[in-house]
């Protein structure tokens, strides 16, 4: 094989490899992956949620319907994550992880669905649209809770953990101009009194 033969061989070869790795390679997620953690208390708080951004569009009441349960995020379920028991709503919640739904109102509170099969809203697609019956019997436990709406507009859907006074959590949520949040009771009291109970 001549030495020019050889040259373009190695140029075909070259451009081959190129081209096939340009054609694995992948653009962005429109919606990236996100998440965000946060210790309270004995408690890790971890949620992930793909993360959309509003490009220009109106998101709540338009993108995402009033009186229709969303979820949360896009892409797969939002899911949240609590390393021990906790207490959102008043009501006791064992350690796990849950999906999170929620259902925005035109007016008055919106709704926080939690559900312990980690699945999204559109398992529970009936005749072409979210069996809310059916979604809301699998809820754990649901809290209403008020939006505020902001001055100016969050350009990606955004979640983040406060400590407070490190017994409970706000989790926050805000998109758009839309902001809310809800309470999670770590219980720190009374693990530090099982705790010294069991050393009694």
């Amino acid at each position: 094989m001549t030495k020019i033969k050889r040259s373009l061989l190695a140029t075909l070869c070259l451009v081959a490899i190129s081209f096939t790795a340009f054609a694995q390679m992948e653009a962005p997620a429109p919606s990236p992956a996100s998440t965000v953690s946060q210790v309270v208390g004995f408690t890790k708080i971890s949620m992930d949620y793909s993360s959309p951004a509003v490009k220009g569009r109106t998101i709540f009441g338009d993108l995402v319907p009033y009186g229709i349960s969303w979820r949360a995020g896009a892409n797969a379920a939002t899911k949240i994550t609590f390393s021990t028991a906790v207490n959102i709503g008043g009501k006791n919640i064992p350690a796990g992880t849950y999906s999170i739904h929620i259902t925005p109102m035109e007016s008055g509170d919106w709704t926080v669905h939690f559900n312990p099969k980690g699945v999204y809203v559109y398992a529970y697609m009936k005749d072409g649209k979210i069996d809310e019956e059916a979604l809301a019997k699998d809820d754990i436990v649901a809290i209403k809770v008020s939006p505020k709406m902001a001055d100016e507009s969050m350009e990606r859907l955004t979640y983040w953990i406060s400590a407070n006074d490190n017994k409970v959590a706000k989790v926050h949520m805000g998109w758009d101009k839309a902001r809310l949040s809800f309470d999670v009771d770590t219980q720190v009291d009374a693990k530090m009194e099982a705790m010294k109970a069991a050393f009694n």
